[in-house]
């Protein structure tokens, strides 16, 4: 029986979540052939699925498991969070701890997850993107049994009303499993807590949709394991999820008669033994077998995607009537909320109305405008673009800091900056400030209202905007000084096409020295892409705003194909938009 030693990782916001880890058998001579982390279901804790470190069979592999916050002998209110984004970077951390303290990568690891549990890594998949070798799903609770009628919307309504509150599980331990001792075990263990907050819950719904409507965005090789007698999940959002998985390996087995603990199940050596095949194959093979997304722009399905958005509706069919409508509400509207204006003037994608959307203050024609421009301030994207200004700040922090730890300058040039506000917050003051700040932008009026809030800020003695093309690579490889922290933030997602991508990334990788980073955005998720693209104008001539997403993936694989290594990531808790930091490595390639 392999012995396990217990250990704290910090998370995010400094609290140390409690783990188990099972050394692999050669460690101590180095031969560890990867990491196997596993994941426990909502409720319970890791010395509930402690068994499957002797079970699967694999010594040669570090096991690791943890207590998810608000669990087991994690802290936190019991089945509370600060929200379910939250567990996804606690395992975010949680990795990046394994390879810090373990020396094992993303490429070396296999994540082993169940109910819950498979959420968090299926959303840590999706969102950040992990070059995993192996990721295995046991009865992943994409979507909760309540059996109570409009249960969901009521606990919305109830939250809205009264906060967060918390709710006991349903769900008895008969049938969970057909297991005696587990059975036993689940009604005495002190350790598992039967609430779970009604913020998580309605999170672990909001994040499971989101997941398995954009699984194919989900490309490490991924085995489903679905139980035949589920009490507990629904089944077919499962099936959904597979079907649409852009994963090249995938396997999905149904287990008859199995209720919802599936890795804990009497009869689990079926499970057990199709994991471990699952994943001798994946650490047998040379690297994980992940596609290469780099010509996503040509083919696959966010091309395919942004190919219908491009295609307008049949004219006066009702399609074309609804959104014809539409537009004449925002022309309407324009004429009210300062914001709507804006964004017809000159583009709601355009730095002007970013710049407007950042101040986040409401002006219009009397109460009714101000009304108005605040409802248009509060939709989800642009809440969302608030949070990734925060993002980015943090992220340039965190990048000055590792430069001065580095006794590195801090020699800052943003590509396409718009009016320069977030990067001029972040780095023309305080313990971040820069040595020097170059802004560029390819419109004229950017580079005006840019000068002007360099003089604004004081920031002239280390801070100058002139006009550029952040396409242009020659020019960016000429930059001088070289700088040591590159700024892409809210430019590529407005471009499809890969190779424009290409040519600015081969420039900073000409321009910034190894051991200099890049700070860059993706938008790999967002809910209004056909309102977007039938009623929002580009700031591109007044033409129809069409985005083509990127997955994670796909901009992480770009980013890695210049020379670039990611470090950090954040994203926003509906999944539209990333902040990324990234190392540039070696020469340029």
């Amino acid at each position: 029986m392999r012995t396990f030693h217990e250990r704290e990782f910090e998370s995010f916001d400094g609290e140390r979540l409690y783990c188990r880890h099972w050394p692999a058998a050669g460690a101590s001579r180095g031969a560890t052939h990867g990491a196997i982390v596993l994941l426990h279901r909502g409720h319970e804790h890791s010395g509930r699925i402690a068994h499957l470190a002797d079970e699967l069979g694999l010594p040669d592999h570090d096991v690791f498991a943890w207590d998810a916050r608000g669990n087991g002998r994690s802290p936190g209110a019991r089945g509370d969070a600060p929200g379910f984004d939250a567990l996804v970077r606690d395992l975010d951390r949680f990795a990046a701890w394994i390879g810090r303290e373990h020396g094992i990568g993303h490429e070396r690891m296999a994540v082993v997850a169940q109910s819950v549990g498979a959420v968090v890594a299926a959303a840590w998949a999706h969102d950040y993107a992990p070059r995993l070798r192996a990721l295995v799903l046991a009865s992943p609770a994409f979507k909760v049994k309540l059996y109570v009628p409009f249960a969901r919307p009521g606990l919305a309504l109830l939250q809205r009303l009264r906060g967060n509150f918390f709710v006991d599980s349903y769900v008895q331990p008969q049938f969970l499993t057909h297991d005696p001792e587990r059975i036993a075990g689940y009604r005495t263990d002190p350790l598992i807590a039967r609430p779970i907050s009604v913020r998580v819950l309605l999170g672990l719904y909001e994040t499971a949709e989101r997941i398995v409507a954009d699984a194919q965005a989900i490309v490490v090789p991924t085995q489903l394991l679905v139980s035949g007698s589920d009490f507990v999940v629904h089944r077919a959002p499962q099936d959904r999820f597979f079907e649409r998985l852009g994963a090249r390996v995938k396997e999905r087995h149904l287990l008859p008669g199995f209720f919802h603990d599936t890795l804990g199940e009497r009869d689990r050596a079926v499970a057990v033994a199709r994991i471990r095949a699952f994943l001798e194959a994946r650490f047998a093979e040379a690297a994980p077998m992940i596609p290469a997304l780099l010509d996503a722009d040509r083919h696959g399905p966010t091309f395919d995607e942004s190919q219908v958005l491009a295609w307008p509706p049949q004219r006066w069919s009702p399609q074309d009537l609804r959104w014809r409508a539409t537009r004449a509400s925002l022309r309407l509207g324009g004429r009210l909320s300062e914001g709507i204006r804006l964004g017809l003037e000159t583009g709601f994608d355009s730095g002007s109305t970013l710049d407007y959307v950042y101040e986040d203050r409401a002006r219009g024609a009397g109460p009714l405008g101000r009304l108005v421009d605040r409802n248009y301030l509060d939709a989800i994207g642009w809440r969302g673009i608030r949070v990734r200004r925060e993002h980015v700040r943090e992220l340039l922090g965190e990048a000055v800091r590792r430069l001065r730890a580095a006794g590195l300058p801090v020699h800052a040039v943003d590509i396409a900056a718009g009016h320069g506000r977030y990067a001029l917050e972040a780095l023309a003051g305080g313990p971040e400030r820069a040595d020097r700040i170059l802004l560029r932008d390819y419109s004229p009026l950017n580079v005006e209202k840019g000068r002007a809030l360099i003089q604004a800020l004081g920031a002239g003695d280390i801070a100058a905007f002139e006009a550029g093309d952040a396409f242009d690579r020659a020019a960016l490889a000429a930059l001088d000084p070289r700088p040591t922290l590159a700024i892409v933030s809210g430019l590529y997602e407005l471009f499809p096409d890969n190779a424009l991508l290409r040519a600015s990334l081969a420039g900073l990788a000409e321009a910034v020295p190894p051991g200099g980073y890049l700070a860059y955005t993706g938008q790999p998720w967002h809910p209004q892409l056909e309102f977007i693209a039938r009623a929002l104008t580009s700031h591109r001539g007044g033409a129809a705003w069409v985005m083509r997403r990127r997955t994670q993936a796909e901009m992480d694989q770009l980013v890695a194909a210049a020379g670039f290594r990611k470090l950090e990531q954040r994203i926003d808790r509906w999944g539209i938009f990333t902040v990324s930091l990234a190392q540039r490595e070696g020469p340029a390639p």
